[in-house]
């Protein structure tokens, strides 16, 4: 198991791509330097947060406490969204709402990811050669078992 198979991570990928790209070719020059630079550092925040946290997962409070930061992380790229389309610097309004709406999808998943594994990493469950420490997913990304 790696964190490429988390769909959180997945999903963190697409949007940094996405939002580096719009950062670059649908604001005004002067935002590229401004609000588009702290919407692309905080979107690569929530990736990178997940893949740290994913990393340092063998520890629970480690791993929740950096699913937290990507939490928060998206929450801010939501933010600096927002300013830009209420600055009228990002004018393409369906790319805003398409940004908007996977950022909320996000941000539930990882809130949801969070709560299990809360709930349920290091527990007796996760502790079983079933279930080893190690294959902790949400379970929308977990694979079948062979």
């Amino acid at each position: 198991m790696s964190y490429r198979n988390l769909e959180i991570w997945k999903l963190s990928c697409s949007l940094t791509t996405d939002i580096h790209k719009m950062s670059l070719t649908k604001l005004p020059k002067f935002e590229m330097f401004e609000e588009g630079t702290q919407i692309r550092r905080s979107m690569k925040s929530v990736r990178s947060n997940i893949v740290e946290g994913y990393g340092r997962r063998r520890y629970k409070q480690d791993f929740i406490h950096f699913l937290t930061y990507a939490q928060a992380s998206c929450d801010e790229t939501i933010d600096h969204l927002e300013i830009l389309s209420e600055t009228g610097s990002l004018a393409d309004e369906p790319l805003f709402k398409d940004l908007f709406k996977r950022l909320d999808e996000l941000g539930r998943k990882m809130n949801s990811f969070t709560q299990t594994v809360e709930a349920s990493h290091r527990t007796g469950r996760a502790e079983s050669p079933e279930y080893p420490a190690s294959s902790i997913q949400h379970p929308a990304t977990r694979l079948p078992r062979k």
